[in-house]
């Protein structure tokens, strides 16, 4: 007894009353949850140990692989899905690269064009190392637009025995777009010894082309009375197909659009001259040469010498001319928004000062409420959705298909009352009221919006390349595609700059925005990309008043280092990857290419830009 006693530390009547509560708590529901609990928690602590010895070492592992891989962090941005807003502060920390890193080959993944998204196919091309004898083809670059934004793409011609070929292949179009964006465009001249396109014949072969007056144009003249006496005015259809970039028809008189057939017909009462064609097809979208684009564009048919009363009523009568024209194709990138559209419009519709009716196919909602404030100015008139509409729509005259110059430009001695690139430029002030016209020299800080893009063809070290801008005395503006986005918001923010730089893409195209005398500075990519940069951007710098400058880099400065052999074609003969095809050179040059810039060797160009704007 004295030993339990010593045990329980109790004695007597105290220890017994203590045992039977003991005995009760246990027995209670409350007691016995509180045991299981106590045991799961034990069991938890047991699992969680165990996990993190399992995971540790893979944790180890992946640090150790992304030391090893300098793109790692990079492709970890890209999944990511960053997007780096509007800001003067500097950076994150810059890219690191090693000079002695191991390189790997990357196969060539094929992509198709769809709906303005690249789609990638299970097609896998290996560059092969060429050894056959150096021979010029046709290389093509088309712009194409990414998921989000601009994959520009680049589409050019490669030296061609006959002359004529040539002239067609070099006036072909050509990142963003990669391009959209691409957001992107390429060179068409072969450097190759002993076949090459030089430069000259190029601006030659383009004067030409531009001088080419229109040779399978198509003209129907028809006089119809409606009551005897009284005399209707002339009705005619001229259409010109001879044009490259687009076809356009134009008719007057009694016009009558049947939106649920995709037909437009000229009615009247003319003697019928079976001998002459009374059908024309026209898809209204100026790009006209790429095969696969035009396909989708939704196709128009237009019918002359139709009696009246074999012709549908007029559901609606219009006082103004009607234009016919498309949103489908490669709009979304913002360079073919105004390549493709928006100019060829302003040429078409500027002669009739907003007194005039859009009709639209291949209807694109989000497009037209983003170029809202254009159109707005260029036509008085609610647009019309085709693809809806199910009324007869009647006007006095039509236009079906959009007059198209050129890239991004346009012939002034060409369009209807002359119009220019300056007066289109004119028309974005007054848009989005864009206050600067002209660039102001003098010792203020000159401000530089610098475009980044996610995804392909990004600064590795935009940090470094940041700071540099700002201890040589630029104000610097850092803008990625969140930014381009907000359209009247952004072109005010490029047209209080002095100086916009990016690497080739659609982005570059807010060039529109910035006043006279301003500077545009392209960055040139690795892959014989001159030629198609300068035609996208280069060339229109010139139309719009701007100075322009460009920097091509080095094989040293390009991320294609990490992923080729220096003895790779890829470095030693860039247009043998050309001659693969589109999807090859996208693959490789366009899609998969990052820049870390020679700050060094950089520095001189932004001086140079700085000296002219003092």
């Amino acid at each position: 007894m004295s030993s339990n006693t010593s045990y329980h530390h109790c004695s007597g009547a105290l220890c017994k009353r203590s045992k039977e509560n003991k005995d009760a708590n246990m027995k209670s529901p409350k007691g016995i949850a509180g045991r299981i609990e106590a045991r799961k928690l034990g069991n938890f602590r047991i699992l969680a140990i165990v996990v993190g010895c399992l995971l540790l070492p893979i944790f180890f592992v992946g640090v150790i692989k992304l030391s090893l891989d300098p793109l790692a962090v990079l492709k970890l941005q890209l999944s990511l899905g960053t997007n780096i807003r509007i800001r003067v502060v500097e950076e994150d920390a810059r890219f690191s690269s090693e000079p002695n890193h191991e390189r790997t080959l990357i196969p060539i993944i094929v992509e198709e064009k769809e709906d303005n998204v690249l789609i990638t196919n299970a097609t896998i091309i290996n560059l092969p190392i060429f050894n056959e004898e150096k021979e010029s083809e046709r290389a093509k670059f088309v712009s194409n637009s990414d998921k989000e934004e601009e994959i520009t793409d680049i589409k050019s011609s490669i030296g061609n025995s006959n002359k004529e070929e040539q002239i067609v292949n070099i006036k072909s179009i050509i990142e963003d777009v990669e391009p959209h964006v691409a957001e992107e465009k390429e060179e068409p001249h072969d450097t190759m010894e002993g076949n090459s396109i030089r430069e000259e014949e190029i601006m030659e072969s383009r004067s030409i082309i531009e001088d080419v007056e229109p040779h399978d144009v198509e003209e129907k003249e028809e006089s119809h009375d409606t009551t005897e006496g009284d005399k209707l005015p002339k009705s005619k259809i001229v259409c010109d197909f001879s044009q490259r970039r687009s076809d356009t028809c134009v008719m007057n008189g009694d016009v009558r659009v049947l939106s649920q057939i995709s037909t437009i017909i000229l009615a009247g009462n003319p003697q019928l001259d079976t001998s002459r064609q009374n059908l024309w097809k026209v898809r209204p979208y100026a790009r006209k040469w790429e095969q696969p684009v035009m396909e989708k564009i939704k196709e128009l048919t237009l019918k002359g010498h139709i009696r009246p009363e074999e012709s549908p009523k007029c559901s609606i009568n219009h006082t103004v001319p009607a234009i016919v024209f498309s949103t489908g194709g490669f709009l979304g990138n913002f360079f073919h928004d105004f390549t493709d559209v928006l100019v060829p419009l302003f040429i078409t519709s500027r002669q009739y000062n907003g007194e005039v009716q859009f009709l639209v196919t291949n209807f694109n909602s989000r497009w037209i409420k983003k170029y809202q404030p254009i159109l707005a100015r260029l036509s008085h008139y609610e647009i019309i959705n085709l693809d809806r509409e199910k009324r007869v729509h009647c006007f006095p005259k039509a236009h079906a298909g959009l007059l198209s110059h050129k890239e991004f430009g346009i012939y002034a001695r060409k369009s209807p009352n002359g119009h220019s690139m300056t007066d289109f430029r004119e028309l974005l002030r007054e848009s989005f009221s864009l206050s600067r016209k002209s660039v102001s020299f003098g010792t203020k800080k000159p401000r530089v919006v610098i475009l980044y893009r996610k995804g392909s063809r990004t600064f590795m070290n935009k940090k470094e390349v940041v700071s540099m801008a700002r201890r040589l005395g630029y104000k610097v503006i850092l803008a990625g595609p969140e930014e381009t986005r907000n359209l009247p918001r952004f072109a005010r923010t490029v047209n209080s700059c002095d100086v916009m730089m990016g690497i080739h893409g659609a982005g570059l195209a807010n060039m529109i925005f910035l006043p006279d005398n301003a500077t545009l500075l392209q960055i040139v990519p690795w892959g014989g990309l001159g030629y198609a940069c300068r035609h996208d951007f280069g060339d229109p710098a010139s139309d719009m008043g701007i100075k322009y400058l460009e920097y091509d880099i080095k094989e040293e400065e390009s991320s294609l280092i990490y992923q080729y052999p220096r003895d790779h074609p890829v470095f030693t003969d860039p247009l043998s990857i050309h001659k693969q095809g589109w999807n090859a050179l996208w693959s490789v040059f366009l899609n998969r290419q990052n820049v870390n810039l020679d700050c060094r060797r950089f520095r001189g160009v932004l001086q140079e830009v700085l000296r002219s704007l003092r």
